[in-house]
């Protein structure tokens, strides 16, 4: 059975780093893109970060730039999300997903499989 696990949110304070990490089982992680959403209450998931199966293409939301930093280890089946300089407006659930694809897409509704999600809460 697929199962991405995600891990590493909690609360910290603006400025603060928070570093997240999915661990995907029953899938073979290496042929997967996999990417990062986030969704805060009354609001829609959101797309955050991605990077291809080789983890060389990546794409960040313009929101991140300079701050997130989307890896991978393919040996260790697991996906990252470095989180530094974090802002209220980025507490969320965020999710891990991951594409039966090379090329990493920004489209939620493009990822086959996901995460149940861990939360980020950033206080002011």
């Amino acid at each position: 059975q697929v199962q991405l696990a995600e891990s590493g949110g909690g609360l910290v304070q603006a400025g603060g780093s928070l570093r997240l990490s999915c661990a995907a089982s029953g899938i073979t992680f290496g042929v997967y893109a996999m990417g990062w959403f986030r969704q805060a209450p009354g609001k829609e998931r959101e797309f955050v970060a991605t990077i291809g199966r080789n983890g060389f293409n990546t794409i960040n939301a313009d929101s991140v730039k300079g701050r997130f930093t989307i890896s991978r280890d393919n040996a260790k089946n697991t996906v990252y999300l470095q989180m530094n300089s974090l802002k209220p407006e980025d507490t969320a659930v965020y999710y891990c997903a991951a594409r039966l694809a090379t090329i990493p897409t920004m489209r939620p509704n493009e990822y086959q499989y996901w995460g149940q999600g861990t939360q980020v809460t950033v206080s002011s």
